[in-house]
């Protein structure tokens, strides 16, 4: 048997003590861990702990294994939303195929329990635009996915919406830039899939009979056009209102959490036609704000809602102080005296239900509900209090991170 293996070579040790040479499928089962409510694979897949961290192990054909661990390793290195792959077993006794291992995405979770956990309360609507943002991700990127499903998608709690990560890549073609065909038949396969997995749900009776599968999946296409018209088109405008117009196309193309690369102008007897290179943001602006003043790694939406609190925080401080306060300093005393206290009250029978950055959102969004029901801020303690008693013990044991199941770390504090 051959093993490859990317960093960190503590995990991949860990690992290397498992028994590669048996089917996944005849595996002891005190070796794996049972994940809850996970998407459906046409492979035998099986989890496994090691160094406090959680992976999924797939058996895979040789060729196909080897083309995903190079395609996830690209994707995780460009900030491409996909899970990211450790690495791959290949020449295994007796023609068994190759096991391709991937880091477990913490916190995430499967569209069916998305729609089948009482405190998941997400729209058909809002996992369906979740969705559509990781497609022309990709499609801006150059990746023709092939097989675009709510199976192959995991999907993270982020503020008030959800993010959306590819974690099937066997099916997936990269070119420098993918034509509007392949775009369209890739956006068609998405709606056909989408379709036959929600008719699954409906079967099931995890749907709403409100809900119709058919005309859900059939928005899709009109969804995808209109963000990727709106992060893509060309716009014309006069030359007087060149440099507010740019800006203001520049900040609209951000909000919707993508970056911008090359821009062009040209002069036109139509006026000025402005093309702007559009590319993933990963992370995004207020991630990468919120790490240089905190040090803190979360998903964007969180990282908005966080600076919002800091800055606020830091207004505070100054006017407290009658002087300004730097951003530094603001940052550090939001961290000891805000954030943490927050994030390390949760008792231990409750910690790792969700994402600590994830938890403070939803301490924050409890406090502005207590406040408009007293009719005064009550204050984030008296929030914390109550969101512990009644909110989280709400949360599904099932959301708990297999690390901190499998007696990994405790979440971050």
């Amino acid at each position: 048997m051959r093993y490859l293996f990317r960093p960190p070579a503590t995990e991949a040790a860990a690992l290397l003590t498992l028994p590669w040479e048996q089917p996944l499928a005849e595996w002891d089962p005190e070796l794996l861990l049972e994940v809850p409510q996970r998407g459906i694979s046409r492979h035998v897949v099986r989890f496994v702990a090691a160094e406090g961290a959680v992976f999924a192990l797939k058996e895979i054909a040789e060729p196909l294994a080897r083309k995903e661990y190079a395609l996830l390793g690209e994707f995780v290195e460009e900030g491409l939303p996909a899970v990211s792959v450790l690495g791959i077993c290949v020449d295994r006794p007796g023609d068994q195929e190759a096991v391709l291992v991937t880091r477990y995405l913490e916190y995430s979770m499967s569209y069916r329990h998305v729609f089948s956990s009482p405190r998941t309360q997400y729209s058909t609507s809002k996992l369906l635009d979740t969705m559509v943002v990781l497609l022309v991700r990709l499609h801006l990127a150059g990746v023709f996915w092939g097989d675009c499903s709510l199976s192959n998608t995991l999907f993270r709690p982020d503020a008030d919406g959800l993010t959306a990560y590819l974690v099937d890549a066997e099916t997936v073609e990269r070119r420098p830039e993918l034509s509007p065909g392949m775009r369209r038949y890739d956006v068609d396969l998405a709606r056909e899939r989408v379709g036959a997995e929600l008719m699954d749900l409906q079967h099931g009776e995890l749907l709403s009979p409100e809900i119709d599968p058919v005309s859900v999946a059939e928005s899709l296409p009109g969804r995808y056009e209109a963000l990727w018209d709106a992060v893509t088109r060309e716009e014309v405008f006069q030359r007087d209102e060149q440099r507010y117009r740019v800006a203001e196309r520049l900040q609209w193309i951000n909000e919707l959490g993508f970056d911008t690369g090359e821009i062009e102008l040209r002069h036109t007897p139509e006026g000025v036609r402005l093309r702007v290179q559009t590319r993933v943001a990963e992370p995004g602006q207020h991630r990468r704000e919120l790490f240089r003043l905190t040090g803190l790694e979360v998903q964007e939406n969180q990282a908005r809602r966080l600076l919002n609190d800091l800055r606020s925080y830091r207004a505070w401080l100054e006017q407290d102080k009658g002087a300004p306060v730097p951003e530094p300093v603001a940052g550090h005393r939001w961290m000891a005296e805000v954030y943490l206290p927050v994030v390390q009250a949760v008792p231990r029978h409750l910690a790792g239900r969700i994402a600590p950055a994830q938890l403070f959102h939803e301490v924050l969004e409890h406090r502005w509900f207590l406040s408009e029901q007293a009719g005064r801020d009550v204050g984030t303690t008296a929030a914390l209090a109550s969101y512990l008693d009644s909110e989280l013990p709400r949360t599904p044991a099932e959301l708990t991170t297999p690390a901190v199941l499998a007696g990994g770390p405790e979440p971050e504090s």
